[in-house]
């Protein structure tokens, strides 16, 4: 990849071989220029050694703190969906874009984890600041961008996308920053409001014990914001977008779904213990996140240390691609792997069915630290969504007409579409 030997990992076995059996050998992480430029290795991202394990453990201990993964986090994704909901039925059944709506919705739950609080869907700032995270992502996957990751010095050529790349980040950067030093001028250690709070009371306490080479510093402050914000704004929007075009474009299937919701919880709100009595449901959930693959290729690893692997010698220092797009349709570990099909995840019997190879979050050492809130909510807010909306293509459009060619950036989301969002009642 440009002037830098790379491997690249395909396979089910292969990936999970390195990346699980392998974890510490293949576990440090290899920062495309941009990124480094970005984040100057701080942060839990792109960042290895010390300072991301103590990033990483940080942000896991606080994030569960304030509510990933338990009932406290539910409510408030209950809450966003109500507001969500309100905001749909004002479309009275017309085709638009979802795309800005679901960004706002999910970006709330991690600004309520991490800022100690939501922002309204009309709030000039918080929309500008969840657009910018998007385009980042956005820009991150184009041409220029990938060219000038691997040929740095050819920098001048691709000058206006990496400008424009730069700016992006250095505004999104400063709203960041105004948003924690508001918290600063209202911080108290008896009242512990989010993940940041948490971040300036541990600085705080490291300043008068004198410490003075401490990893809790303004810049790893920043950047694991800034990581946390863009990881929970961008996956679980995206992902839930392709639920929702999947709907419209198999309608049987949305016809299951509500019914199974129907039978088994009928009109009262979902909850997450609901999933184990929704096979079919959760079966959907998981296909779309096989299909979509939003992120085909894992964010680069590095090796720590020389190692041998499969019979090859592979030098410390070497960039590692995983192709996740050849484990989620390894065809020697799925029943139908290119085509939206929930029976991938479904027993003889129609029980729900855990499969190894489901592997959208990475895996090994560098796993997405947000998987259990990503979980709850893609289950949370596709169910309620679905509980009281039906999704169809956009007048004059039928089924097949509806494209799932994906939009190539730093994920992969849908084209720019519309679709009808009709209430159920």
């Amino acid at each position: 990849m440009g002037p830098k030997k790379t491997v690249v990992l395909t396979g089910y076995k292969t990936v999970r071989e390195a990346f699980v059996s392998y974890a510490e050998e293949f576990g440090e992480r290899e920062a495309p220029t941009v990124f480094k430029e970005a984040n100057m290795h701080h942060g839990i991202v792109f960042s290895n050694g010390d300072s991301w394990k103590e990033m990483r453990r940080f942000a896991l201990t606080n994030l569960k703190d304030f509510g990933m993964g338990k009932k406290v986090c539910e409510e408030k994704i209950i809450e966003e969906c109500h507001f969500l909901i309100q905001k749909l039925k004002e479309f009275k059944g017309e085709a638009f874009d979802l795309s800005q709506h679901m960004n706002n919705a999910v970006s709330n739950i991690i600004c309520s984890m991490i800022y100690g609080k939501r922002f309204e869907y009309d709030d000039l700032e918080f929309t500008t600041i969840v657009n910018r995270t998007n385009q980042v992502i956005q820009l991150s996957g184009s041409p220029s961008i990938q060219l000038y990751n691997m040929f740095p010095k050819i920098g001048k050529l691709v000058f206006s996308a990496r400008k424009k790349m730069r700016d992006i980040v250095a505004a999104n950067k400063q709203h960041h920053l105004m948003l924690l030093n508001r918290l600063k001028e209202t911080l108290s250690p008896q009242m512990c409001r989010g993940v940041a709070d948490a971040f300036l009371i541990r600085q705080q306490q490291h300043k008068e014990f004198g410490i003075t080479d401490s990893h809790y510093h303004n810049d790893n402050l920043l950047i694991t914001v800034m990581n946390l914000f863009g990881a929970g704004t961008d996956t679980s929007s995206t992902t839930l977008r392709w639920a929702f075009l999947y709907m419209a474009k198999y309608p049987k299937i949305q016809d299951q779904v509500q019914q199974e919701l129907r039978n088994v919880v009928g009109s009262r709100q979902i909850q997450v213990e609901d999933r184990q009595n929704l096979p079919f449901t959760d079966a959907v959930i998981h296909e779309t996140q096989r299909m979509a693959n939003i992120g085909p290729l894992a964010i680069p690893h590095r090796t720590s240390k020389d190692v041998m692997f499969q019979g090859h010698f592979i030098e410390k220092g070497t960039p590692v691609i995983a192709v996740l797009t050849s484990v989620l349709q390894d065809e020697s570990q799925w029943e139908k792997p290119n085509v939206f099909y929930p029976g991938n995840f479904l027993s003889k019997d129609g029980k729900f069915l855990k499969r190894d190879a489901f592997m959208p979050f990475s895996a090994g050492r560098r796993v997405c630290p947000g998987e259990s809130l990503a979980r709850m909510e893609l289950f949370i807010f596709f169910t309620t969504l679905l509980q009281n909306f039906r999704f169809s293509p956009p007048p004059g459009v039928t089924e097949e007409e509806l494209d799932l060619t994906p939009r190539v950036g730093g994920t992969m989301s849908p084209e720019p579409h519309t679709l009808c969002v009709t209430p159920l009642n």
